[in-house]
């Protein structure tokens, strides 16, 4: 049994997370609809606008995805937008993007004002700025790791205290790893998770989590999370 963010109620079985489906008021609306347990936005700091994208910046009117090519800065909502229409909806997780430390701070201070006690999830590669969410109790701070001597730094960090969860790229975890992470906490995220192939990879690894770009994965998901949650 997992607990979700920062006091969210508990979630037996695997947990989903639509990866970047919070990166438009579209794909949140339509997250949140199929009923996934946490929605990912990524927040960058552009000339003091958190832009809510994973697009990144071509000039100052376009961005670029490898996978959605060239969009209009314009299209992009920023973090306001997407609170308001979360309205309360403690299932946002915040991936936190770029190297400086202003945007956590810009993002705890806009919570603190657009979302005031609402409990939320965070996430970064760049654990320093997690330290701004310390004083917060109703967020949860997620450490991510992309890459192995990441993932080992994270290891020897956990090692010496437990964390509120992580994040990590599936092809890095073994099971050995999956049950040493989970000695130090109950939430072990695993991305991307995209095909039926890697959904079964990441079950065998023992993961709590799956962060997916593919809705009607995480609806099989659920559907199967609830089937086995019925059975006496």
């Amino acid at each position: 049994m997992l607990t979700g963010p920062a006091g969210c109620a508990k979630v037996q079985g695997m947990l989903t997370v639509a990866h970047r489906g919070g990166n438009s008021v579209a794909g949140l609306t339509a997250a949140l609809a199929a009923g996934v347990d946490l929605v990912e936005a990524d927040v960058q700091l552009y000339r003091g606008a958190l832009e809510v994208r994973h697009s990144r910046t071509v000039g100052p009117r376009l961005l670029w995805d490898r996978n959605g090519g060239l969009t209009r800065r314009g299209e992009v909502p920023e973090l306001v937008r997407i609170l308001d229409v979360a309205a309360g909806d403690r299932r946002l997780l915040l991936d936190l993007k770029g190297r400086s430390s202003g945007v956590a701070e810009r993002v705890a201070a806009t919570l603190r004002e657009r979302a005031p006690g609402v409990p939320v999830a965070v996430c970064t590669k760049q654990w320093a700025m997690l330290d701004a969410f310390a004083a917060e109790p109703h967020v949860r701070r997620i450490f991510s790791a992309a890459t192995a001597a990441q993932l080992g730094r994270l290891r020897a960090r956990m090692r010496e205290a437990p964390v509120d969860g992580v994040s990590i790229r599936l092809r890095l975890l073994t099971p050995a790893v999956v049950d040493e992470l989970r000695r130090s906490t109950d939430l072990v995220l695993a991305w991307s998770v995209d095909s039926g192939a890697e959904l079964a990879g990441a079950r065998r690894l023992g993961v709590t989590g799956v962060i997916s770009k593919s809705l009607p994965l995480l609806r099989e998901v659920i559907r199967r999370r609830a089937e086995d949650q019925a059975r006496p």
